[in-house]
């Protein structure tokens, strides 16, 4: 995949590649810190048809569940073999009560018997985290395990 790099002088950066379908897509990272993720319309790339304004956080939401995904699409790639295994996302909450705390303390595989495998974090992989990592809102959290492990880690998750 080829990402084309532009600099847009007073504005900032922009960042994008045409997708299989002939659209062009992509972020403009402005000066002043802020990103907007844009799409071209179907008949010319450069044409923008939708431009979205994204605040820090919500580009950090976005890239890391376009990461997990990735990284989620490759773990059930390998795993298809096996039967019994799924790999599943989860988001950490505001709500939730291990936000903010070591991952350990929520005990995922003692009690499910469910892998944590990776976190997505602000767009970047804590790939095998250790029990220490400290969960915050906002991280997804890709795990490997029995379709019960895995509900099982969801209630965990959500309800302590």
């Amino acid at each position: 995949m080829n990402v084309d790099e532009t600099e847009l002088p007073g504005l900032g950066v922009r960042k994008d590649f045409i997708t299989a379908s002939g659209r062009r897509i992509g972020v403009v990272e402005l000066r002043e810190g802020e990103t907007e993720l844009f799409v071209s319309t179907w008949d010319d790339p450069d044409t923008c048809q939708a431009s979205i304004p994204l605040t820090a956080d919500e580009a950090a939401a976005l890239g890391n569940l376009l990461g997990g995904q990735h990284i989620a699409m490759r773990l059930a790639e390998a795993h298809k073999e096996i039967p019994g295994i799924v790999t599943r996302q989860f988001s950490i909450t505001a709500d939730s009560p291990f936000q903010n705390q070591p991952m350990g303390k929520a005990q995922i595989r003692t009690r499910s018997g469910v892998s944590i495998v990776a976190i997505m974090r602000e767009g970047e992989v804590v790939p095998s985290p250790a029990p220490d990592v400290v969960l915050h809102t906002g991280d997804l959290l890709v795990a490997v395990g029995t379709q019960e492990g895995l509900d099982s880690a969801a209630a965990i998750l959500r309800n302590g």
